[in-house]
């Protein structure tokens, strides 16, 4: 006999009665329809990804033929073994630039996290002056492009003396307000009754922030570092980096493959290359990251 999460004992009617709810309300036509939307949509989001990846295993004559193929033909290793051949070229090392790279980006990613989920906590469940004028100006920041905001910020990191530091990319990250919007969002669905309760007891807010709120935030936590991860590994802020010893690795490869304004045509190759060496840390975080996210959403938080 099965047991239902209410303790009832679940019948064979009741087990009709539940199959009958659970069935969506469509006919063979209308599976076939939405089936047929999705894969359309599927396809239509994974046509850049599919090319990106064909052309940095496309010989030159393949990349500049029309119309374009979108799979390769001949496919060789040649623009992926250029690519590393110039890099080993220069008086950089490989090395140097992928730990600047990821240095740049786990310490973003870490102290964004923090800072943004601290911030997150106290306007989610406390009520203070200046509460939701200040919640009103993160949403208004969401407005504006990256690119608007570079003056200011180069303004401001000229008057601390960051310019050409690490601190001139790590710290900008901290206040990115897409993780606090995800993370305020999420943590108003935690009951305030779970807070209160855990106050009742004696519990510290430290406690109830690491220990009771975080856990239940979990898939906020990873959709706001999938989002950290991909702004910083690719961060335009790197250009106030001047010193080629404390370049990141997406920069380095760009200089040294040319200019995107005017690319290189010898040199197509190893631009498709390149392009494939800078997507694949964002995109394999994201298939790393994605069933936890779906796996938590479907099991995690308390709702009133």
């Amino acid at each position: 006999m099965q047991i239902d999460r209410q303790g009832y004992a679940i019948t064979k009617k009741r087990r009709r009665n539940l199959r009958a709810v659970r069935k969506p309300n469509r006919s063979l036509g209308g599976d076939i329809f939405i089936w047929f939307i999705l894969v359309l949509f599927g396809a239509f989001f994974a046509f850049p990804l599919v090319f990106a990846i064909n052309n940095a295993f496309k010989p030159l004559n393949e990349i500049f033929i029309f119309p374009p193929n979108l799979f390769v033909i001949n496919p060789t290793m040649g623009n992926v073994q250029d690519l590393f051949i110039i890099m080993s070229r220069s008086w950089v090392t490989f090395t140097r630039y992928l730990f600047n790279t990821v240095f740049i980006t786990v310490a973003g990613t870490v102290g964004h996290l923090f800072v943004a989920s601290l911030g997150a906590y106290a306007v989610s469940k406390y009520e203070f002056p200046g509460s939701k004028f200040f919640f009103g100006l993160i949403i208004t920041t969401l407005m504006f492009n990256q690119f608007v905001m570079q003056i200011p910020n180069f303004l401001i990191l000229a008057q601390l003396n960051w310019i050409d530091t690490y601190w001139a990319v790590v710290i900008p990250a901290f206040g990115m307000p897409m993780g606090f919007f995800l993370l305020k969002q999420f943590m108003d669905t935690v009951p305030i009754s779970l807070v209160e309760s855990a106050k009742i007891d004696g519990a510290s807010e430290w406690l109830i922030y690491s220990r009771i709120v975080m856990p239940l935030v979990k898939p906020a936590l990873l959709t706001a570092m999938i989002f950290a991860v991909q702004g910083l590994w690719n961060n335009p802020q790197s250009l106030l980096i001047h010193t080629e010893q404390l370049k990141t690795l997406p920069l380095a490869i760009t200089q040294i493959i040319g200019s995107p304004h005017a690319p290189n045509v010898a040199r197509a190759g190893v631009n498709a290359a390149g392009i494939l060496v800078m997507m694949v840390v964002p995109i394999s975080l994201f298939v790393g990251a994605q069933s936890n996210i779906l796996k938590t959403m479907a099991s995690s938080g308390i709702k009133e």
